[in-house]
């Protein structure tokens, strides 16, 4: 097998969570590129639909599935719909996430509880799930989970407490599950965005042009934001062959932000 070889994704199914738009979508998107079935996850059952179309046009097998990514009733259901129409699954990225601007003093316990339900509890209940699956039936996979360079630095000047320790979270429960499940050949891996320009930033960026240049760009050695499509080699080498001795790490793509 030549290296290009062991980057291909033929055969595999990938659940990507949060897949109707920005990271999720792009990433989808890479791994359908690189000949993986793809099932987008998002409680926009209609954008998700439309994303997993497009992703069609391709030349692979899309199934879109509505799901509440902290339910895990719901987790269960669409786990039987992937397994009913395609028969395996080979690649989970828990990508689903959420962000609140809010000041730790003025932050209510069900805000915080929801940023750290959808960030951090949901990427252990889609990893445990499809691990059970995994482990009983091909002792083999790759979870990958989106995380943030926020898990290393505090942002400023906005205030997103709960964000941070989340993401921060997701990085020791990346470690922790690839330990856990190493040696069943499920590997666990996590990647962890800069500033990128996404639907989540595209508000900041629009109404607040001289905060984030100041602040975000300025900053980042690289003078930009990253693009979402500038993360699907990493998702695509994480759920490859390529990575096969690879497990338990944080790839940082964020422009050299977190050199400084």
């Amino acid at each position: 097998m030549s290296v290009l070889d062991k980057f291909r994704l033929n055969n595999k199914v990938a659940i990507i969570t949060g897949a109707a738009q920005g990271l999720g979508k792009s990433i989808a998107k890479g791994m359908a590129e690189a000949g993986a079935r793809i099932v987008i996850v998002d409680k926009n059952y209609e954008k998700g639909s439309k994303t997993a179309q497009e992703i069609a046009e391709i030349g692979v097998e899309t199934l879109a599935c509505q799901a509440d990514v902290t339910k895990e009733d719901q987790l269960k259901m669409m786990l039987a719909e992937v397994l009913e129409q395609f028969g395996q699954v080979d690649i989970l990225v828990n990508n689903a996430g959420i962000c609140k601007h809010i000041a730790a003093e003025d932050m209510i316990l069900e805000d915080w509880q929801e940023v750290v339900d959808i960030n951090l509890t949901a990427v252990f209940l889609c990893s445990k799930l499809v691990a059970l699956y995994m482990l009983g039936n091909q002792q083999k996979g790759s979870i990958i989970n989106m995380a943030s360079m926020s898990a290393y630095i505090v942002n400023y000047p906005q205030a997103q407490s709960s964000y941070n320790a989340s993401k921060a979270g997701v990085i020791h429960l990346t470690k922790s599950l690839a330990a856990e499940w190493a040696t069943a050949g499920i590997r666990v891996n996590a990647i962890a965005p800069g500033y990128m320009a996404t639907e989540m930033t595209k508000e900041d960026v629009q109404n607040k042009p001289e905060i984030t240049r100041k602040y975000w760009i300025t900053p980042t050695p690289m003078k930009r934001m990253g693009q979402p499509e500038e993360l699907q080699g990493a998702a695509v080498y994480l759920a490859s062959e390529a990575s096969s001795f690879m497990t338990g790490n944080t790839m940082i793509i964020d422009g050299g932000y977190t050199i400084y």
